[in-house]
């Protein structure tokens, strides 16, 4: 019988920790196929993505995205995602989306940081004050227990204000902070989850031996860190086929001739196999967090072999 997982019933039975191992032995498997569509306006689009990864299964989600939906007291994403079975291809769950979509999108980025960032890393800086900014901020304390400040920062600094108090009354310790630059300087590691169009991370603010972790940029038009920061970090990614050619983040600097593609030097598969990854205390290492239908399947097969 095809279970439906709701966000409600499922969230608190899983762990980060537990989802970070699952996107770390999926990349163990074979390589996924994957194949994406975007339908409709910039600020109002259907994205599907689809995936089958042997051994694991296939999997398809389908979710909206509209920009204002914020403005309405809406979600900005919603729609949900099916995880078939690798063996006869029957369909095992529906998986509400934003489940999916909380649980993968943390757990991609904190396994770029396990992989990249400094073990003794002290200081996070969060941009962007939503539900991703608020799960970054979950993942990466459960997962680099050595963190000792968390700084967030939001065009509104109210939403960050109201989110950082939030945190607290949990018993992080997060603050707003209002001037990017400075903490920026100050920073270990940067998460950036923002709907930034335009660079808001800058290379000449980022200090030797610096993570920078970009979530935001998703379309072909946004991105959230300039040339030249690109241009001094060691550059990673979680899937070439589903960032080089269809995020703003890199397809923009790359048509430009800021970088070019032999500038990326490995994804998840090429970091877990041992090669590449941070040089020394002193490299800025940048991860570009693009998704991917094969994030959503590994993270999709989590949430239903946890949720029985």
């Amino acid at each position: 019988m095809t279970r439906l997982i709701t966000y409600t019933e499922a969230r608190d039975k899983l762990s980060w920790a537990g989802a970070v191992e699952a996107l770390r032995q999926g990349h163990l498997a074979a390589r996924a196929e994957i194949d994406d569509t975007f339908l409709g306006p910039a600020d109002k689009t259907l994205l599907n993505r689809s995936c089958f990864i042997p051994g694991i299964g296939y999997g398809a989600k389908a979710v909206t995205v509209f920009d204002d939906n914020a403005a309405r007291g809406l979600d900005t994403v919603q729609g949900a995602m099916l995880y078939f079975a690798p063996d006869d291809g029957r369909l095992q769950a529906i998986i509400e989306s934003r489940l999916v979509t909380e649980i993968k999108t943390a757990g991609d980025s904190v396994l770029g940081a396990r992989l990249l960032a400094r073990r003794e890393s002290r200081h996070l800086l969060v941009c962007g004050a939503g539900n991703v900014a608020a799960s970054l901020i979950d993942a990466y304390t459960a997962l680099f227990p050595g963190l000792e400040r968390i700084s967030l920062w939001n065009r509104t600094h109210d939403k960050a204000r109201a989110l950082a108090g939030a945190c607290e009354a949990r018993g992080l310790n997060v603050v707003a902070v209002s001037d990017l630059e400075a903490t920026a300087r100050s920073a270990d590691i940067i998460a950036s989850a923002t709907m930034a169009r335009e660079p808001l991370l800058w290379g000449e603010w980022i200090a030797p031996g610096t993570h920078v972790d970009l979530i935001g940029a998703f379309k072909a038009d946004m991105r959230e860190a300039d040339d030249t920061l690109l241009q001094k970090a060691r550059l990673f990614v979680d899937s070439r086929e589903t960032t080089l050619g269809h995020i703003g983040e890199l397809k923009i600097p790359i048509a430009s001739g800021a970088i070019a593609e032999h500038d990326i030097l490995g994804d998840f598969y090429d970091l877990l196999s041992g090669c590449g990854g941070r040089q020394n205390d002193t490299d800025i290492t940048l991860f570009k967090n693009g998704g991917g239908a094969h994030l959503d399947l590994m993270t999709a097969r989590y949430i239903a072999d946890t949720i029985r």
